[in-house]
């Protein structure tokens, strides 16, 4: 959940969550819509303690679309550290929980709010706290595999309603090179999300429950 910001941080969030998350409720909260049809439910359900076994020792550090996977309850709340409106910045104050749960690995995935934060240089802003994320916590959890995810795309209506999200293409490549100078994981979900394109909740930026198990399908393939 968000933190309470206080002055010109608290206008600062409240302006980003709102235009990120807000389609939903309009008030900055994770995804609420239920899953689209019975389908949906089960694929999200069918096997939640297998996936908790084989992502047990790991932790998901992000914003309110990671946080997806404990809100549909396909992982435990223990294994999702995300909230509504979590940037880059905001993140570097996990740093301490994330410790204190002794991931073996770690799993980020942040940068939907930060293309949108009120900066002239949203992207160059953003990775530069990614950065001193990802240092914190290799000093803090040096044995720890980390894994950056890319920002998902959003659907056509949703970049027209919210032009910013033009620029995720461009955040993901910097995502990419700030990966490699790190030497951290990295992978691209651009195409998983493509493919699954009819999973997207109805704001065309969150995603219904049956992505959930679809992408820890996809990451367990792709993350060692």
């Amino acid at each position: 959940m968000l933190r309470k910001m206080t002055g010109a941080l608290l206008i600062g969030i409240v302006a980003v969550s709102v235009a990120a998350c807000g389609n939903q409720n309009n008030n900055g909260q994770a995804p609420s819509s239920a899953p689209s049809g019975p389908a949906s439910g089960a694929a999200a359900a069918s096997q939640p303690s297998s996936y908790e076994s084989l992502y047990r020792t790991s932790v998901f550090l992000g914003d309110s679309i990671t946080e997806g996977l404990s809100y549909h309850d396909v992982l435990s709340e223990t294994n999702v550290l995300a909230g509504a409106g979590k940037t880059a910045e905001f993140a570097l104050k996990d740093v301490e929980d994330l410790v204190g749960r002794k991931p073996e690995r770690v799993f980020i995935q942040l940068g939907s709010d930060d293309i949108l934060w009120p900066t002239d240089d949203p992207q160059e802003y953003s990775l530069t706290h990614y950065a001193e994320l990802i240092d914190s916590i290799q000093a803090k959890l040096p044995k720890a595999k980390i894994t950056l995810l890319t920002v998902t795309p959003v659907t056509a209506d949703a970049e027209k309603t919210e032009p910013r999200y033009r620029n995720i293409e461009a955040y993901n490549k910097g995502l990419k090179e700030l990966a490699a100078k790190e030497q951290v994981g990295y992978v691209d979900l651009t195409s998983l999300v493509t493919e699954h394109a009819d999973l997207y909740d109805t704001d065309g930026i969150h995603f219904q429950a049956a992505f959930y198990p679809i992408l820890l399908d996809y990451l367990k393939d792709r993350s060692e």
